[in-house]
């Protein structure tokens, strides 16, 4: 661990004397002064990471960058999780589990529940995930999700991701999904997700994990602070087969054999209808904008479209960030993390991190969960293990749900 914190402290004490970047600004105006990049560092092939410091609206920031050549053929990107969506790890653990040599943390999730009393928070992402090209969960509703406000145009099924074509994108990606009944069938309004739409049915699987389910029928499509609902039903399918229904929404591990459908209001009572033994066929899967089959995404508001940072992104309030970008026509992942606020004292606002990303060479990205989860890890050279290389608010790493992760085979 010591050659670790010597190796950062180099790569740190660089960022001083590094090439001087001037900020773009371009298509709104930011007070970004420079980015000051230190040298690279290889991580692996086609994988590089470098600390830059940058001076923005509220001072002077340090951060860090990781730099992914998609096109070697060593490099593979893929998502970090706990192996449930419901559950929260450090996300150097899990790069460690999952062998990735590098990683940052990703999207905003469920922390905290204390507008609804007894209601345990899921500790689930707000928006979409796939893994592996396997669909973990969907997107909450807009108003159901938490962080900064949106920017307009923009909504909780953006991603960024990477295709089977091995080429990055932003992309959006939508739940279809039915209940087929013997009477009918209905549309599926939620895919393990913390929040089902007012009215509609969502769907529970082995990869929601064993967290209480009772928060998905809590507040409304606008207001995530609204009451929960007492009017839902709770539906448990094994093999295709009713076994059993409730009045309460239950926790707990759920089979891999086996879905959960809970509903709310109009989904209730399509729910009640169903009886012990009746044939049920759900189905499921996350249909993106672009046509193209994410082999990993998560979900991030998109601050960088075409090298031009959308209309409406906030200019006033800073903050440490972690950003993901793409460049080179999908062929690289850059990955950003800020140092936390008690170290650095200043932060930059999302208008400032859409300059940034745009300065060291995306020309899309999006802004993923900051302050206290901002986190970024590499392999360290002498260990092989991922080591924390940014400062976190608060001086401690805080678990988290997901994050996008580097790997060199």
């Amino acid at each position: 661990m010591r050659s670790a914190v010597r190796v950062r402290n180099v790569v740190v004490a660089a960022a001083t004397v590094g090439a001087v970047v001037a900020g773009s600004g371009v298509g709104q105006a930011t007070a970004l002064d420079k980015v000051r990049l230190a040298d690279d560092l290889s991580v692996a092939p086609g994988i590089t990471y470098r600390a830059f410091s940058v001076t923005g609206s509220h001072g002077v920031v340090s951060g860090h960058l990781v730099t992914a050549d998609l096109t070697n053929r060593h490099v593979s990107v893929d998502l970090l999780t706990p192996g449930t969506v419901s559950s929260r790890v450090k996300l150097s653990q899990m790069a460690a589990a999952q062998g990735a040599v590098a990683g940052v943390n990703a999207d905003f999730f469920n922390i905290e529940e204390s507008q609804h009393a007894g209601v345990a928070p899921t500790n689930s992402a707000v928006g979409p995930a796939v893994s592996h090209g396997e669909a973990l969960k969907a997107a909450v509703p807009d108003g159901q999700r938490f962080g900064p406000g949106l920017p307009p145009g923009t909504s909780t099924r953006d991603v960024i991701g990477v295709g089977s074509d091995k080429r990055a994108r932003l992309d959006e990606l939508t739940l279809a999904g039915s209940v087929r009944t013997k009477s009918g069938s209905f549309g599926l309004g939620g895919f393990n997700q913390y929040a089902v739409p007012v009215g509609g049915v969502g769907a529970f699987t082995a990869k929601w994990g064993d967290v209480s389910r009772q928060r998905s029928v809590c507040g409304t499509d606008t207001v995530r602070a609204a009451a929960c609902s007492t009017d839902t039903y709770e539906v448990t399918v094994r093999d295709g087969r009713v076994v059993s229904g409730s009045a309460t929404i239950g926790a707990g591990a759920i089979a891999e054999d086996t879905e959960v459908l809970v509903g709310r209001e109009a989904g209730a009572d399509r729910l009640r209808a169903l009886r012990t033994g009746d044939r049920v066929k759900v189905s499921h899967r996350l249909e993106s904008a672009s046509g193209k089959r994410l082999r990993c995404a998560v979900g991030g508001f998109p601050v960088l479209r075409d090298g031009e940072p959308l209309p409406g992104l906030d200019t006033k309030t800073a903050a440490t960030r972690t950003a993901a970008g793409v460049g080179d026509h999908g062929r690289r992942l850059y990955l950003l993390v800020l140092d936390g606020s008690a170290e650095s004292g200043a932060g930059l606002t999302v208008a400032e991190v859409a300059d940034v990303l745009d300065t060291v060479g995306a020309d899309a990205g999006v802004n993923l969960d900051g302050g206290g989860s901002s986190t970024l890890v590499t392999r360290d050279p002498a260990t092989g293990t991922p080591v924390v290389r940014n400062h976190p608010t608060g001086g401690a790493e805080r678990p988290v749900p997901e994050g996008i992760g580097l790997f060199s085979r």
